[in-house]
């Protein structure tokens, strides 16, 4: 069997290496190369820090296929992607073509699969915000649609499929990126990133702002700015990885940063490192909710709604959303949160019993 990982962004390549690593081990207790992986990186995400390097820290090896496609807007994305990826699909035939997530990588590789009549596999099926302003949002729903098997990461995204009348090949497996945390935390071996930054455990607070609800909103993002730099001020140290994408519109806008701790993007294992020592967060990303709910760091989610409401239910997530006042609001609640530990979204094996399905689901 030959399956088609179709990646492009950081978050797919956190998502995919759990499961390269459990088809390798599969076929190692086969005895023979049974589940053949075929990696096509779409090239979404271009900056090495935001690309190649995971493929270093995860394990994961060189794409089979790198389709060059680099930034540019959402329908050239697409489309570029859709272009390029339908060649290799048509050379390499495989029996099935999974998508990760919510990004245009994911639609394109979806679309461009269903329209060869490829049966297709969606990890992170039936998660849901909403907001249907969010890109990744329709990504979401469209992908959904057209899928043939959709491995979900909790219970409310398979009410979410129902409700849209989805209920045949959907599975309960738990989130992959618990896999991918569990592996990645055995990998930090010591604390450097920390000292390199002189700074202590619990005594700073993470930041990240990417989504395209912020950063292109010029009267969100001065407000979300705003706020941060209220806290490092008066609260706490704020260390901010910041986006490539987020660091242009600060600058055009010219926003004051200066007591913010600008640091260009980190590796993964650093990111994991920065997130575990930290005392909080502060985040757009989806990717980094569950991350702190994972690590048991409190986080403040810079939007009105979000696709995890379990990391909320369960103490370890406030919205602030982007308006300053609302954002330091959240933050003297963060202290009065009642947190319970559930494992809502798997015990880190999603990548085996995705594979299990796989196995016995596609012929």
């Amino acid at each position: 069997m030959k399956i088609a990982h179709i990646v492009g962004t950081r978050p797919e390549f956190i998502q995919v290496s759990p499961l390269i690593r459990a088809i390798k081990s599969y076929n190692k207790r086969q005895n023979k190369k049974n589940v053949i992986s075929l990696l096509i990186n779409t090239g979404q995400h271009y900056d090495y820090l935001m690309s190649e390097v995971f493929f270093k820290e995860l394990n994961l090896p060189e794409p089979d296929y790198h389709l060059g496609v680099g930034s540019g807007t959402h329908a050239y994305q697409t489309g570029e992607i859709l272009k390029r990826l339908e060649n290799v699909l048509i050379k390499e035939k495989p029996q099935l073509v999974i998508v990760y997530g919510d990004t245009n990588s994911t639609l394109a590789g979806a679309l461009s699969a269903v329209k060869l009549h490829l049966k297709v596999a969606h990890i992170e099926a039936g998660v849901r915000s909403y907001n249907r302003i969010m890109p990744e949002e329709i990504n979401r729903v469209i992908t959904d649609q057209i899928c043939d098997i959709h491995f979900c990461p909790s219970r409310t995204a398979i009410k979410n499929l129902r409700h849209e009348g989805i209920v045949n090949g959907v599975f309960f497996v738990g989130d992959i990126m618990y896999d991918s945390i569990k592996f990645g935390l055995k990998k930090i071996k010591s604390e450097t990133i920390l000292k390199n930054l002189s700074i202590k455990p619990k005594e700073y607070a993470v930041a990240t702002i990417h989504r395209a609800e912020n950063t292109e909103n010029a009267a969100r993002l001065k407000s979300i700015v705003q706020a941060l730099e209220h806290i490092a001020s008066n609260v706490i140290a704020i260390v901010f990885p910041i986006h490539p994408r987020t660091k242009k519109k600060i600058q055009a806008l010219d926003l004051n940063i200066k007591n913010l701790r600008i640091i260009e993007p980190v590796s993964y294992i650093n990111m994991l490192c920065l997130q575990k020592n930290a005392k909080m967060i502060f985040t757009d990303s989806g990717g980094m909710q569950k991350e702190s709910f994972y690590l048991k760091t409190p986080c403040i989610t810079l939007r009105e709604e979000t696709e995890w409401i379990e990391t909320v239910e369960l103490g370890w997530n406030i919205l602030g959303g982007w308006r300053k006042e609302n954002i330091l609001s959240a933050l003297s609640k963060l202290n009065y949160l009642k947190r319970t530990n559930i494992n809502v979204y798997g015990n880190g094996n999603t990548a085996e019993k995705i594979l299990k399905i796989v196995v016995n689901e596609v012929d």
